[in-house]
């Protein structure tokens, strides 16, 4: 009988708030790092993370001199990807992902349907090893208003269709202020995908606002790989960190 190799995967989906706790009243993005590190996620996905920004750069104490996704990533996730959403006179921001195995590939594809609301979609191809297939990684940060989510989600279905093979793992994750729910019945009949929070506990886990979770808007979805288990994080010093509590979730890849 042959035997059957199985690995394990460890991601976690977080809106950072650009480094601030609730309201912009802290810097908190050190505090940040100190918490991620202790997780210790293969993969990390997020949103609203600073790419550059000259004004705060010189007014905000402890401001790191690179990017703040390569301040997190530091020597823990040495491969990373950066998408700009918003690009203005003082800088901007946008999705990273960042990675303990490298990237195959790359992509951001702008999927704004208003220019106030610049949005986009990371979209990652990791290799873990050569023992294992090309894992698909797709970072999103979906829009406030029903009727660009709409359009945004089909932009993201059309995407995974023509670009990843329906044998390729692929899991996807982001905050989709979707509290209503009304993507989750298209992704499900489009990609096949499943949401790890309504498979493991019947509903989708409550994120925002980070100090009393009543919104569900953060989402992890997945195809070609099997779910071990998802949690949200929700101590007191993540409460006290950004807006959203992050998700985190592990799967096993099968060969």
């Amino acid at each position: 009988m042959m035997s059957i190799e199985s690995r394990r995967i460890k991601i976690l989906t977080y809106n950072i708030h650009k480094g601030f706790s609730a309201g912009n009243r802290r810097f908190v993005l050190h505090q940040m790092k100190s918490q991620l590190r202790s997780v210790d996620a293969d993969v990390v996905f997020l949103q609203e993370i600073q790419g550059e920004h000259f004004v705060k750069s010189k007014k905000v104490h402890n401001w790191p001199d690179e990017s703040q996704f390569e301040f997190l990533a530091d020597e823990v996730w040495s491969h990373h990807a950066y998408g700009k959403n918003a690009i203005y006179e003082a800088g901007h921001h946008g999705n990273a992902i960042l990675s303990k195995y490298p990237f195959v590939r790359w992509d951001n594809i702008d999927v704004s349907y208003m220019r106030t609301a610049s949005r986009s979609l990371l979209h990652g191809v990791i290799k873990l090893s050569d023992a294992f297939p090309a894992v698909h990684v797709v970072c999103v940060h979906m829009g406030l208003f029903s009727i660009e989510r709409r359009r945004q989600v089909s932009r993201l279905v059309e995407r995974i269709n023509e670009f990843v093979p329906s044998d390729e793992p692929m899991i996807i994750a982001g905050d989709f202020n979707d509290w209503g729910g009304q993507s989750d019945a298209c992704l499900q009949k489009e990609l096949g995908v499943t949401e790890v929070f309504n498979e493991t506990s019947g509903y989708c886990a409550r994120t925002f606002p980070a100090w009393m979770p009543v919104l569900s808007v953060d989402r992890i979805y997945s195809r070609g790989v099997s779910i071990v288990r998802g949690q949200r994080l929700q101590g007191a010093l993540w409460k006290k960190m950004s807006d959203h509590l992050p998700l985190l979730a592990e799967f096993s890849l099968d060969i």
